[in-house]
């Protein structure tokens, strides 16, 4: 079963602990229904300026709005997201308090650390709506003899546990990408972790590293500089703005893969229905606008636009492949 956009979002496990000054979106001043009655609160559980911060500050403006409430947008940073996700689980469920989250706290991490995080992400928090997807890249390296993803899984396959691949952190979504990339083609690459994506691109860069599991939207002013070699995209279909980066699909080895990362809303557990109903209907329509589409296009993403019980089936389906692909890779933190 092929892995579905994923959440490829910096996850270093044991991060400080850092709760940024709120952003207070205000909205246009239309009349308050019942709910919401006061301003809202959305977690993002990265630094500002990163890829998940980056779609929540382009979202949330026209949700206030919608809403006719403001909404305050709080990077609360550390523990690879978990600080900011048990913060939201624990939240009272009056839909005051959502998490703009993704893969890696939501469900990787109780997976790959079962005794240090102690939470069902699935059961604790009720999806809402996704918001949008985004794409890694597998880039080498300038020099690696390897011009194409097919050449890549020749000289793996020659050199078993010889190359290394660099991600951010053990257990990420980025890693299990990897992971899973060696699974489907049947060779064995050496994991190397760091803290962040931007330290992994500047190891490859230097030649410090072999391979790097990246977001595009990372990448690609290296890839368009000749800085790093892009070997390929996970999804099925090429990027836009890397038109000359083949899908990694294209190569018959790993013609199964289609990983894409969802960014999406949640709330604690026992959130009314109606709430519920009304941040999904309200998100939807937001993402339906042109224009919305547009901003998104332009910082590296796609509107993902589904209802809120097909939501929650795909993050239901994409536990399942995470844990096979877990298992198979034996990745444990405890």
């Amino acid at each position: 079963m092929p892995l579905r956009r994923r959440q490829f979002t910096a996850l270093a496990l044991g991060a400080p602990l850092l709760t940024t000054a709120p952003v207070v979106v205000r909205a246009a001043g239309a009349a308050a229904p019942a709910w919401p009655a006061q301003p809202l609160t959305v977690v993002v559980p990265f630094a500002p300026g990163g890829s998940v911060d980056v779609a929540a500050r382009l979202v949330m403006p026209r949700l206030a709005e919608r809403l006719g409430q403001p909404v305050v947008i709080e990077n609360t940073v550390g523990a690879s997201g978990t600080i900011a996700t048990q913060r939201v689980i624990r939240a009272r469920p009056d839909g005051y308090t959502l998490l703009f989250g993704v893969a890696s706290p939501v469900t990787i991490a109780p997976l790959v650390s079962p005794g240090r995080f102690r939470y069902d992400g699935l059961r604790e928090l009720l999806p809402v709506a996704p918001v949008a997807s985004s794409v890694f890249a597998l880039v080498a390296r300038p020099g690696l003899a390897a011009g194409s993803a097919d050449d890549l899984l020749q000289l793996a396959r020659q050199h078993p546990g010889r190359l290394t691949f660099g991600t951010d952190g053990i257990g990420t979504s980025l890693h299990l990408t990897g992971e899973l990339i060696q699974q489907l083609a049947g060779i064995e690459l050496v994991h190397v972790p760091y803290k962040s994506g931007p330290q992994v691109l500047t190891e490859l860069a230097g030649g410090q590293i072999d391979l790097a599991v990246l977001p595009v939207a990372l990448v690609q002013p290296f890839v368009l500089e000749g800085k790093v070699r892009g070997l390929g995209v996970t999804s099925r279909q090429r990027v836009a703005t890397l038109p000359q980066t083949p899908s990694l699909s294209e190569t018959p080895a790993l013609q199964a893969l289609d990983v894409e990362a969802w960014q999406g809303l949640l709330v604690p557990a026992h959130t009314d229905a109606r709430i519920v109903e009304r941040l999904a209907r309200e998100t939807t329509a937001v993402l339906a606008e042109a224009d919305m589409g547009r901003k998104l296009a332009e910082a590296g993403f796609k509107p993902l636009r589904m209802t809120q019980p097909q939501f929650a089936a795909y993050l239901e389906q994409e536990k399942t492949v995470l844990e096979s692909t877990i298992r198979k890779a034996r990745i444990r933190m405890d």
